[in-house]
């Protein structure tokens, strides 16, 4: 799916918050940002960071972020987190606006993108 089709049916929360978040990720390389119906995935040579529109319990609209670590991080801004086997763990926020994706959220990208698995040549 094109970045055009994908937004062409979403809320606008949708495209604010991508756009918040590409603004970070866009000066690096290699990243390639895939459109699929459940949401856009942004990857170096994996998919290191998710984003997928979702509904809180009060059926108000959410984009949930989710990063990709070699370790295991905990911080009360994240709305969950899961541990895989071995050191990788997974960081979900819950984002209702995108003023939300501040200096803080800039560093956990970065620390995704430089520690996402890369294959060696």
């Amino acid at each position: 799916m094109t970045e055009a089709e994908y937004f062409a049916t979403g809320d606008p929360l949708e495209r604010h918050v991508y756009d918040a978040v590409l603004a970070i990720l866009e000066s690096f390389s290699p990243l390639t940002i895939e459109f699929v119906s459940v949401g856009i995935f942004f990857k170096r040579e994996h998919t290191f960071a998710e984003l997928r529109p979702k509904r809180d319990r009060r059926r108000r609209l959410r984009i949930e972020l989710s990063m990709l670590f070699s370790r295991s991080v905990k911080h009360p801004r994240f709305a969950r987190t899961w541990q895989g086997t071995g050191q990788r763990s997974a960081c979900f926020l819950s984002i209702y606006d995108e003023r939300e994706i501040d200096q803080e959220v800039r560093d956990w990208l970065t620390e995704a993108y430089l520690t996402s698995p890369t294959t060696s040549h």
